[in-house]
């Protein structure tokens, strides 16, 4: 495992860092759940080899993943890592509520404190909305009554509104998406040129871009595989980022033991700096490729849900934007019937907007469906 110093705090962190919103699951009687056993022996396993900064947040797993974290911290777990979660600002009326929402948390949590606290998918409303209810005094609050140690900001729209937020409060670190095929969106490379100029530390999410970088079609390997130097794909995408000096740590939802040892066995070089002019040229050449290939920019966040008619949104877009990457949109028809099966097809929406309103990407998720519906019924 690599370790970086976690810009001006003090100490170091793994490069590598568990996300806990992608759990093992487990189904029964046709029900999904957490696989909690297996869950807990997965994140012990990851600080075991190495990983020392774990995340979580209020809504992961149904609002269950930070009760998984405080049980598996136990034990003397919680002692070797850094521990992070998350305001869930959209149920945030009152001063009080964020009181009562930390106390909740660090309950589950089963903690006195969290290391990193943060202000959770913030845009320009949710922003402007915490920020007039006294957000700011209460992380100042927070932090003197030794609740939370590093005030801190997960973020999801446009660069002038990071540009807004990092300006807005002396933030200890910020929690942007990023990856090879996102340099131009939200934060991006002007949001981690500004984190650099504050000498704000970064966390990184999104590194695999909801796991589409990690499985590419047969013309995007074969553009790696023509390349002298050999790594898979998820290692390319993990070095890009990683490269970056102002990124301390990398997030992985990790779902099962083989993806945890394949990421540690990557973060034994994910070095700063290590990417050579050849190795950025190849990099930007698969961008192109992937860019070619996946219509929707969805990275599977499921923010846009509840739908009130039931459309599994997230699972359209990626169902149907790996049919398009593998050239295999003529058989799209058979898996879309599966979505009819389960009343969750794309062609359920009422074009309500809900979702639109809180999806971090500002896809255009009603249109998007309207293509899905058309090309999931394309021979019925």
């Amino acid at each position: 495992m690599q370790y970086v110093p976690f810009g001006k705090l003090g100490f170091d962190i793994s490069r590598l860092g568990l996300g806990c919103m992608r759990l093992p699951m487990t189904e029964q009687d046709g029900q999904k759940a957490v696989d909690v056993p297996r869950a807990i022996a997965l994140i012990r396993a990851a600080i075991d080899g190495g990983v020392t900064y774990i995340d979580t947040a209020y809504p992961y797993h149904g609002g269950e993943s930070e009760n998984i974290v405080g049980q598996a911290l136990r034990d003397g777990y919680r002692e070797r890592v850094r521990l992070a979660t998350k305001l869930p600002v959209w149920k945030v009326e009152t001063r009080a509520d964020m009181d009562k929402l930390l106390d909740e948390q660090l309950k589950k949590l089963q903690v006195s404190h969290v290391d990193f606290y943060l202000l959770h998918a913030l845009s320009r409303q949710r922003w402007e909305k915490v920020k007039a209810l006294g957000a700011l005094e209460f992380l100042d609050s927070a932090v003197k009554d030794g609740r939370i140690r590093y005030p801190s900001f997960s973020f999801h729209d446009e660069y002038d509104v990071f540009e807004d937020i990092m300006n807005g409060y002396d933030w200890c670190m910020a929690q942007i998406q990023y990856n090879y095929l996102d340099i131009n969106h939200q934060a991006g490379d002007r949001g981690i040129a500004l984190a650099r100029k504050r000498g704000v530390p970064l966390v990184i999410m999104e590194p695999l871009r909801g796991g589409a970088l990690a499985k590419p079609s047969a013309d995007i390997q074969a553009i790696m595989d023509a390349y002298p130097e050999k790594h898979s794909p998820v290692d390319w995408a993990f070095r890009f980022v990683g490269n970056e000096e102002q990124v301390a740590t990398i997030l992985s939802g990790m779902s099962n033991e083989e993806q945890l040892d394949d990421n540690l066995r990557i973060f034994e070089d994910v070095r700063v700096g290590a990417l050579s002019e050849s190795d950025k040229k190849l990099i930007a050449d698969l961008r192109e490729a992937y860019r070619r290939r996946m219509p929707i920019g969805c990275t599977g966040c499921e923010y846009c849900l509840p739908c009130p008619k039931g459309v599994a949104i997230p699972r359209n877009f990626r169902t149907y934007n790996e049919f398009n990457m593998f050239d295999k949109l003529a058989e799209f028809p058979r898996r879309y019937q599966d979505f009819v099966r389960d009343s969750a097809e794309a062609g359920r929406c009422v074009k309500c907007g809900a979702c639109e309103k809180q999806c971090p990407q500002h896809l255009r998720i009603r249109d998007w469906l309207q293509t899905v519906h058309k090309a999931g019924t394309a021979d019925t």
